[in-house]
C-alpha cells in the first residue's frame, strides 16, 4: 500500500511517499519547500499572513498532486507548531484543506512527539533494549519523546522553543558572530534552567536540523561533533556552507540555533544523539498502514 504524508512545519513543508518493504519503509519520493511559516507568524504578530497562506496552499496542492500521480492510495496532511500556535491557525488549516481536498490534522504537541517516536524507532534497523529518547527539534517547538520499542511512547515533553524562532529573534549576521552564538546559548540555557530529563539507554535525533547535520559532522551528535558544526556554520556565509555541503541556504540560516538546541538536549539526556533515519512523516505513514492494512504494518514493524 503506497501512502503519502505531508508535514506542514514551521520551517519546511515536506511530502514523503512510501510503502512497506522487508520490514522497513521504502521511500518512493521525498520533496520539501522552505515555507518558513514560523517566521511569518513572528513577524505578523501571531497570525499567518494571506500571502504566506497562498504560498503554503500552492506547495501543499502540488505535493498532493505529485503523490496522487505516483499512485498513493492514502494521503494524510499534518501541521505542527506554527499553525498550532497561530491565532488564525484553524482558519489556515481549513483553507489548506479546502484547496487540497485532503483533511489537515493540526497535531497536538503530544501527538507530534508520539508520531516522531514511531517513525524514528521503526527506522533504527536494529533491536534496542531499554528506554529510547527521540529528540525532534523543529522550527517553532521541540519535543522529547521517551519510551521503548516494545511498549511505545511513555511520555512526551514539548518545549516552545525551536531553531526558526531563535534565529529570527537573535541572528542577523551571515555568518552568525561570536556574540550572537553566545546570546543563543544563553537563551537556550535560561529556557531549560529548571528542566530535568531522565537519562535513557539511547537517544535519537530527528527533524531537519539533525538530518542536515549528518552532512556536516556525521551520524552521531556529541559535544565534539556539535562544536565542530558550530565552527563550520560561523566560518562562512550561509550560501558558501550550503554549496559545500549540498544544503539549502535557508536551512543553513537556522542551523546554528538547531545545533545548540541539540547540544542542550544531549547534555540533559546524558547521551550522544544518533541521527535517525525516520521521524514524523514516517510515523504518520506507519500509522496509516496500521489503520488501513494490518498485514502491511506487520511487514513494516
Amino acid at each position: 500500500m503506497l501512502c503519502a504524508a505531508i508535514d506542514i512545519g514551521s520551517n519546511t513543508t515536506r511530502v514523503l511517499v512510501a510503502e512497506p518493504e522487508e520490514g522497513q519503509l521504502r521511500k518512493v519520493m521525498e520533496q520539501r519547500a522552505y515555507t518558513r511559516i514560523g517566521k511569518d507568524v513572528t513577524r505578523g504578530g501571531g497570525e499567518i499572513s494571506d500571502e504566506k497562506l497562498h504560498e503554503v496552499v500552492d506547495v501543499v496542492c502540488t505535493q498532493v498532486r505529485l503523490a496522487q500521480e505516483l499512485g498513493a492510495e492514502a494521503i494524510r496532511i499534518v501541521a505542527t507548531a506554527a499553525i498550532r500556535k497561530a491565532a488564525n491557525g484553524p482558519a489556515v488549516a481549513a483553507e489548506i484543506e479546502r484547496a487540497a481536498g485532503v483533511p489537515v490534522d493540526v497535531l497536538s504537541d503530544h501527538e507530534e512527539g508520539r508520531l516522531a517516536f514511531i517513525g524514528a524507532t521503526k527506522a533504527l534497523g536494529h533491536p534496542v533494549d531499554g528506554e529510547i529518547a527521540v529528540v525532534d527539534v523543529g522550527g517553532g517547538s521541540s519535543e522529547v519523546s521517551v519510551g521503548t520499542i516494545a511498549d511505545g511512547v511513555r511520555e512526551v515533553h514539548s518545549y516552545g522553543i525551536g531553531s526558526g524562532v531563535l534565529s529570527e529573534d537573535l541572528i542577523t549576521g551571515d555568518p552568525p558572530g561570536p556574540g550572537e552564538i553566545r546570546k543563543l546559548r544563553e537563551r537556550i540555557e535560561d529556557f531549560f534552567a529548571d528542566v530535568e530529563l531522565e537519562h535513557p539507554d539511547q537517544a535519537v535525533a530527528v527533524g531537519g536540523s539533525a538530518t542536515s547535520l549528518r552532512r556536516l559532522v556525521g551520524a552521531v551528535l556529541e559535544y565534539e561533533t556539535l562544536e565542530r558544526g558550530v565552527r563550520v556554520l560561523t566560518s562562512d556565509p550561509a550560501v558558501e556552507v550550503a554549496k559545500k555541503f549540498e544544503l539549502d541556504p535557508r536551512r543553513v540560516e537556522v542551523l546554528a540555533a538547531g545545533v545548540l538546541l541539540l547540544e542542550q538536549f544531549s547534555q540533559m539526556l546524558g547521551q550522544p544523539l544518533q541521527i535517525g533515519k525516520g521521524g514524523l512523516r514516517e510515523g504518520v505513514i506507519l500509522e496509516m498502514l496500521t489503520d488501513g492494512d494490518g498485514a502491511a504494518v506487520d511487514r513494516a514493524a
